[in-house]
């Protein structure tokens, strides 16, 4: 199916709405359609109080949108031969030897070890920040950790952060249940290891410099500071600046930091992040071969662990697997989509999408706190997907 171009003028409509209403201070939303750019728009601020206009080199820090490119490192690992899917964390990170689990509140000796799939997967236990559980908890605390030594002497490494992390009981066995966390940190670090260069140098060397992703990197350096986003946050007065190191990532990112945050660390623009997109789309060009994205792109979750996912407002349709969401329902998803379709988002609300059906990228760039996929990412989802005629 093709787009219909004049159908796709309605997202400068939702875009602007997103602005006027005070939810954004300011979006860009692209879409591709083989390999051919159908639209792009921009709507409000990337600095509201200097009247800094959002534009399509502005930089935007992906936070999770950095988990597909992640995903993509490993993947060339496994094409050279070098990672198994079912070799524990522990052969590369010694913090995971011996590992524990808390378990009816007590905590014991896990039954079975943390393995790459896991981590590609998020079913090692592993979690984010919380009160729900001791994991939570001690994973906060060590993430709040990172946070303070971010500037200091003495910052923690990403191998030496994830080495830690190891060490704290896990919320429940390997491979037991799905549970968003730190698993594509602890991913980063073994790429570092495997590879035997730092995990941002083996990005820029193998995947950013190839694409041209110029723009792309775990800080900004300082002649391009003028083309990063603020950061807004939803407060009861409106939007407000957010200066805040979410994840034991800078908010500036004006230095090239210890800890290279393979879930969250990432700056980028819309183009260069097309970029990487389209490679995926396109079988991988030159970067993976088209089994390796056809494994990356169409795995699933164990059956079991799939209602896990589905508790996720805008999760229904989709699994979950090589830090992708994958639409394999799209009968009871909660907006229009292609069974088949790949992406994913992240905390200040960049998203990406790719539909092999329709050979269609959609991304979109913004900077609000606790974003993810929102009511207008699904509205903008709609107006693309029914331009499909």
């Amino acid at each position: 199916m093709k787009l219909n171009r004049t159908k796709l003028a309605r997202l400068a409509d939702v875009l602007q709405e997103m602005v006027d209403t005070g939810f954004v201070a300011g979006v860009t939303c692209m879409v591709l359609q083989d390999g051919e750019e159908q639209c792009y728009y921009e709507a409000g601020f990337q600095d509201s109080a200097n009247r800094i206009p959002i534009a399509r080199n502005t930089i935007f820090r992906l936070y999770s949108m950095t988990k597909p490119i992640t995903s993509a490192a490993v993947m060339m690992l496994l094409e050279d031969g070098k990672l198994d899917l079912l070799e524990p964390v522990s052969k590369y990170l010694p913090g995971f030897l011996n590992q524990t689990v808390i378990r009816n509140g007590m905590e014991t000796p896990v039954s079975r070890p943390v393995t790459i799939q896991n981590l590609l997967n998020m079913t090692s236990g592993l979690t984010y920040d919380g009160q729900n559980c001791v994991t939570e908890v001690r994973t906060g605390a060590l993430f709040q950790e990172a946070a303070d030594k971010l500037s200091s002497p003495h910052p923690l490494s990403t191998v030496e952060f994830m080495n830690r992390l190891g060490k704290i009981p896990l919320a429940f066995e390997p491979g037991e249940k799905w549970q968003y966390g730190a698993s594509a940190d602890v991913l980063g670090a073994i790429v570092e290891i495997v590879s035997g260069m730092r995990f941002g140098e083996f990005l820029e060397k193998r995947i950013f410099a190839p694409l041209g992703m110029k723009d792309t990197a775990f800080y900004v350096p300082q002649d391009k500071q003028s083309r990063l986003s603020k950061v807004y946050e939803a407060t009861p007065d409106g939007l407000k600046t957010y200066h805040g190191s979410h994840l034991a990532v800078q908010n500036r990112m004006e230095r090239n930091p210890a800890f290279e945050s393979g879930g969250a660390g990432l700056v980028s623009t819309i183009d260069d992040y097309a970029a990487f997109a389209q490679m995926l789309l396109q079988n991988g060009s030159c970067l993976l071969s088209p089994k390796t994205v056809e494994f990356m792109t169409g795995s699933r979750l164990m059956p079991a662990l799939q209602n896990d996912v589905n508790r996720w407002e805008s999760m229904p349709g989709y699994t979950y697997a090589n830090l992708l969401r994958i639409m394999t329902n799209p009968e009871i998803a909660v907006s229009m989509g292609s069974r088949g379709e790949y992406g994913w988002d992240g905390w200040l609300g960049p998203y990406m999408t790719n539909d092999p059906a329709n050979r269609l990228t959609l991304l979109i760039m913004q900077q609000k706190t606790g974003s993810g996929t929102t009511e207008y990412t699904r509205k903008i989802r709609n107006v693309v997907f029914s331009s499909l005629t």
